[in-house]
């Protein structure tokens, strides 16, 4: 662990109202008592009270830098656990990089990206779920994706480890006693009592572990292709969706040859949604390319939207998509509802079991059943925060999948009737996957590659 004195600028570089330079080490109080000038009074900053502000004056010599406000957290009681200054100062750039110089002049080094939260990490302030989800709350996109970040940085993804943890690691204390006092620790009937202990566990696994798709879909958004054959509507329905006229709409069919992609907002879900070429047999070399491109979004899409227009009958190329799209996750929109129907639900119904809603996106009429429909589709309705915990990270979800694995072995080796001294090999392997996941059980390449990824000052 380096103690050594960290400094960076931790708001973004560009102009702004304010701008922050934090401080963080040993020496953090000493470099601020170099660099600082009350305004009123000659008290050094080490001398101050912890948790106060106070303003002054950067100086470098007798060259005033900039007229700012001081923060003081001493150790414990800060974000790394360190001695920490925060530099609040004008936010131009200039005058921000003009106080970071002036900071490494007198004492500090420049921090390493994510260095003050791996500080806060390797202090036992946060452990790493919660380090990771500090990133995620920079970078989250949707309303949703925030709440579930900010739920992880509270602790609800380490209270639910360290349970599972816990019991699995009691069952291997009880059984390594048996096995080296069984005059005094009886093992008779354990397996049986073990098994139901280790299926709940396993049942815990598996519910962090199924999570992890609706909570990658939370963090990323959901992948969402817009399909229909020519002049069926999709551009009007993306335009309405975005809330502005994103995409070229005409009567002629065949007008959208490329892929227009978009991010919008539905309930605080995050939707990536592509608005693709109406899917067609032509002759048109463009137009073909965009036509195949949609035919390969049908397949990569986590969500379909297929747009009907209902006041026409199927043709073959409605049955191409019926085809495509019998294995995903979809949603029917019968368009042009203002219009006469020539193509109802119930033609739909006999061909494909997936929701369908009529809509008009001319008179904008049916969105917000829509919107509802995708949130039900996905989420069961709204996401509820209060106990819920949903995987967002690749590394957990890979740690989850192996405990799981090691559990099940347990399990078959109980129901196998094997030795007691065998079922604590994968037990210990799932505890030590488990332990991965809040940092308990992870090397130092690991943790430099995971704070590597963070901002800088950070």
């Amino acid at each position: 662990m380096k103690t050594d004195t960290i400094a960076a600028i931790a708001t973004a570089m560009s102009n702004s109202g304010i701008g922050i330079v934090r401080i963080s080490g040993d020496e953090a109080l000493d470099v601020a008592d170099r660099i600082f000038r009350p305004k009123k009074g000659s008290r050094k900053v080490s001398d101050m009270e912890t948790h106060t502000i106070h303003y002054g004056y950067v100086t470098d010599g007798d060259e005033v830098i900039d007229e700012v406000m001081l923060l003081i957290m001493k150790a414990p009681r800060s974000y790394t656990c360190e001695d920490t200054i925060e530099i609040d100062c004008h936010g131009g750039v200039l005058v921000m990089k003009k106080i970071l110089e002036t900071v490494l002049k007198y004492g500090a080094r420049p921090a390493e990206p994510g260095e003050f939260t791996k500080r806060a990490f390797l202090n036992g302030r946060i452990d790493l779920s919660q380090a990771e989800s500090v990133i995620d709350v920079i970078n989250a996109q949707n309303e949703l994706a925030l709440k579930s970040s900010v739920s992880q940085l509270q602790g609800a993804v380490l209270e639910k480890i360290k349970a599972i943890r816990a019991v699995v690691l009691h069952e291997i204390a009880f059984i390594e006693s048996a096995l080296d006092d069984p005059e005094h620790v009886s093992l008779e009937g354990y397996p049986e009592q073990l098994h139901e202990i280790m299926s709940d566990a396993h049942s815990k696994v598996k519910k962090l572990l199924d999570s992890s798709d609706n909570g990658k879909m939370l963090k990323e958004g959901i992948n969402t292709a817009i399909v229909g054959k020519p002049n069926a509507g999709k551009s009007s329905l993306l335009n309405i969706l975005v809330g502005e006229e994103r995409a070229i709409v005409t009567e002629i069919a065949g007008t959208t040859r490329d892929i227009l992609q978009e991010q919008i907002q539905i309930g605080g879900i995050g939707l990536n949604v592509i608005d693709t070429a109406g899917i067609r047999d032509t002759e048109d070399i463009v137009e073909k390319i965009g036509v195949n491109k949609s035919r390969e979004y049908i397949e990569k899409a986590d969500l379909i939207i297929y747009v009907v227009d209902s006041s026409t009958e199927l043709d073959e190329n409605d049955q191409e998509i019926i085809e495509a799209i019998q294995n995903k996750k979809a949603i029917v929109l019968l368009n042009k509802s203002d219009l006469d129907a020539k193509t109802d639900a119930s033609v739909l119904q006999t061909q494909l079991s997936k929701p369908i809603l009529s809509i008009s996106a001319k008179n904008n009429t049916g969105i917000h059943e829509l919107e509802t429909l995708i949130e039900e589709m996905f989420f069961s309705g709204k996401l509820s925060f209060n106990d819920e915990v949903y995987i967002t990270n690749i590394r957990q979800k890979n740690a989850l999948a192996e405990a799981q694995n090691s559990l099940k072995m347990v399990l078959q080796s109980i129901a196998d009737g094997m030795p007691e001294d065998f079922f604590t090999i994968d037990m210990m392997n799932a505890y030590e996957a488990l332990g991965t996941i809040i940092g308990e059980s992870v090397g130092e390449d690991l943790v430099n590659e995971i704070f590597s990824k963070f901002c800088m000052g950070k």
